[in-house]
């Protein structure tokens, strides 16, 4: 098939295209390079099944496709809050147009929508019905309600106009290729941890979070796009943990002598996180295999040679 992928040279997005090219897929990857990066791609570039576009989904495009996966949107608070109103335009325009050619070629499309739909949840764990507890002000509803805007959008699509759409809510994932600087839990603690800084904990450490290692997650997206049932469906890890208890695991892992640091809580900070993946089990027959301890030692080893470098080539600079 000849598949699609928005923001391909992202973090999640160039682990799906590692596992569409080796299904002998086409791929086009479509990356404006906000977030994503060459590196992450770097290996299919001479290869004749793929082809990268830099562009920006906020502006048409017009492609012949067989799939589309909607990935692009930066995901990380320090990244989409840098510029909100281009965040909701990537949500809301982005959505809109990939729609539109979805419409226009008869591509079957999949968004990839986010646990961040449902706020700071009120019911626990979250199943698809829950409709959230979302701030339409605070300083994260540029992602969340843009998230929320473009499910309405691929269901409007869907029942006006019989676009084949797919919706994944994705919760907490983490792995190889996170951006350092991305400000999120897993890739703060294991930067810190490895530069031997302190571990900086927002709140008491109690909040609990899910992670879901990437290769599990590209899976559950690839048989959601390949199955029968729109969704939403939620896709993550019902492993809950404390970001304390997470700090702990990484300072183990990488630097038993880290201490730990407490700040004070951001606005609109979830206080749990779990999704419940009923659906997801008996819809797709997924759930996760990738424990947190081996998906953490993979992780770090890739942040490792990473940030190593980096202290390398800055030194080299200065």
């Amino acid at each position: 098939m000849r598949i699609l992928v928005t923001g391909g040279a992202g973090f999640i997005g160039s682990h799906l295209i590692d596992r569409l090219m080796a299904q002998k897929h086409e791929v086009i990857c479509l990356d404006n390079f906000f977030t994503g990066r060459k590196h992450n791609i770097l290996k299919w570039l001479d290869n004749p099944y793929f082809e990268l576009i830099r562009h920006d989904i906020t502006e048409p495009i017009k492609l012949e496709v067989d799939q589309i996966y909607h990935l692009a949107c930066p995901a990380s608070p320090i990244h989409y809050q840098y510029n909100p109103v281009k965040t909701i335009k990537t949500n809301v325009m982005g959505t809109l147009y990939m729609l539109g050619l979805a419409k226009r070629v008869k591509a079957r499309f999949l968004l990839a929508s986010t646990s961040e739909v449902y706020g700071d949840p009120e019911v626990h764990p979250q199943s698809e019905d829950y409709r959230g507890n979302v701030n339409p002000i605070g300083p994260r509803s540029c992602y969340d309600e843009g998230k929320r805007v473009a499910e309405t959008l691929a269901f409007d699509y869907y029942l006006q106009n019989n676009v084949d759409i797919r919706v994944a809510r994705i919760f907490n994932t983490y792995g190889p290729r996170m951006l350092e600087n991305d400000g999120r839990v897993v890739s703060n603690f294991v930067v810190q941890a490895l530069k031997g800084e302190p571990l900086t904990v927002y709140g008491d450490g109690s909040q609990t979070r899910s992670f879901c290692y990437v290769s599990d997650l590209v899976e559950g997206l690839i048989r959601l796009m390949n199955g029968e049932h729109t969704g939403p469906i939620n896709i993550g890890n019902p492993d809950e943990y404390t970001i304390l208890q997470l700090a702990q695991a990484v300072q183990n892992m990488v630097n038993p002598d880290s201490e730990v640091l407490f700040k004070p809580l951001p606005q609109d900070d979830p206080k749990r996180r779990q999704p419940d993946i009923t659906k997801a089990k008996t819809l797709l027959n997924w759930q996760p295999t990738v424990p947190l301890s081996e998906g953490l030692k993979l992780t770090i080893e890739d942040f490792r040679d990473r940030v190593t470098s980096s202290d390398k080539h800055h030194l080299a600079s200065v």
